[in-house]
């Protein structure tokens, strides 16, 4: 195969290249994702990589034509090398997406926890508060208006509670694969 078909060959793997990340979702990728040595720029989104591969590729175009078969070697190695880091990429764009899905909902409920948690701290601390409150009572319709709130206050405590013991058997159930 001449040097003209290898070049219309890899231009058309850039063409196609193309394509696919104009039809991929617009997510970026994590910026440690490519080998420092195969892209030059640090970016989170594949059109800026695309970018670079088709600078590259008019390099070689130029060496090419300056008959350099060192550097046309080379640039034709790493062009095709983004190339297929780039498609690598792109095939496991969805399996990534999903993951990060995943560690997300498993975030989202540890927050939660943590969120029920400190409601539960804070009603008893209400609870203490109420109780002190009521043994400072010396009238009865003050009593019983601090008793009303304090059977209100250990509702609300005891339904926190029932939450929390569900949020934690979804986390053992989620942690032991259920």
């Amino acid at each position: 195969m001449n040097t003209g078909a290898l070049l219309q060959a890899l231009q058309h793997q850039v063409q196609q290249l193309a394509q696919a990340i104009a039809d991929a979702p617009a997510s970026g990728v994590m910026p440690p994702r490519f080998d420092h040595q195969l892209f030059n720029q640090r970016d989170s989104r594949l059109s800026h990589y695309l970018t670079e591969v088709e600078k590259n590729l008019q390099q070689l175009k130029q060496e090419v034509d300056k008959n350099r078969l060192e550097q046309v070697a080379f640039l034709a190695e790493r062009i095709v090398a983004q190339i297929t880091a780039l498609q690598r990429e792109l095939a496991t764009l969805n399996l990534r997406k999903s993951n990060t899905t995943a560690v997300k909902t498993n975030s989202d409920i540890y927050q939660t926890l943590a969120q029920h948690q400190d409601y539960e701290r804070r009603l008893q601390e209400m609870l203490r508060d109420k109780e002190s409150q009521l043994i400072l009572q010396t009238t009865l319709t003050a009593q019983q208006q601090i008793q009303k709130e304090l059977a209100a206050l250990e509702g609300r405590l005891m339904r926190c509670r029932q939450a929390l013991k569900r949020i934690e058997k979804q986390i053992e159930r989620r942690e032991s694969g259920l």
